[in-house]
């Protein structure tokens, strides 16, 4: 299945134009299997998602991009977020508790918000963005380099605030699952790579 891991929508992320309707038409048009929403330290989009997820019987897995003290992490199958800010470690506790998957968001983009070379300081985060499609081609080489070297899952997510970003970057898993817990399940259990819009297709990337 093809998914994009990391999307905004404007109800939580003020930063975005987007909203969720929109969303989903242009991720069935691109052919992606489902779509998640990462707000920006929310999950208030949740119930409106499932429900609106249930009616047109596509799938939308509702995470967060919590913003540590060290860096945005994007995480999925956990019941809410801390009401501040905390250290990286303890978020990626907090999720592993909960048997969670947890990714470092653009960990290099140069704005302040990625884990960059802490990356080698946390312990159980479990996957790595090496395709952000808000981040500059040589900081995604970057990451993709750190992603390696820690032997983390490679994600590829659109972190769409706009139309035409969504997307661009995706993740590419071996099966297709339809519910938040099997998604968690497959991110964990499963192989995933970064997979790449064309303009009329993706391509996988199946070297790294």
């Amino acid at each position: 299945m093809l998914v994009d891991m990391h999307l905004h929508e404007c109800t939580c992320s003020t930063d975005s134009f987007l909203h969720l309707e929109e969303i989903v038409s242009i991720a069935r048009q691109k052919g992606l299997d489902a779509i998640c929403i990462t707000d920006h330290d929310s999950m208030g989009l949740r119930e409106r998602a499932e429900a609106y997820s249930r009616e047109i019987g596509y799938p939308i897995f509702v995470g967060v991009e919590f913003f540590s003290l060290w860096g945005d992490i994007t995480a999925w199958g956990i019941d809410g977020i801390p009401d501040h800010r905390i250290d990286a470690q303890d978020f990626i506790d907090l999720v592993r508790e909960k048997d969670g998957f947890c990714v470092s968001c653009h960990p290099f983009r140069s704005n302040n918000r990625g884990l960059r070379e802490h990356l080698r300081d946390v312990h159980g985060l479990d996957g790595v963005e090496v395709l952000n499609g808000s981040t500059p081609l040589e900081e995604n080489r970057t990451a993709l380099r750190f992603c390696r070297e820690l032997g983390l899952k490679a994600i590829g997510a659109s972190d769409a605030h706009v139309p035409g970003q969504v997307g661009k970057y995706v993740t590419w898993l071996p099966e297709t699952v339809t519910t938040l817990p099997d998604f968690v399940t497959a991110l964990h259990t499963l192989e995933t790579r970064p997979a790449i819009w064309t303009g009329s297709g993706y391509d996988v990337v199946t070297e790294f």
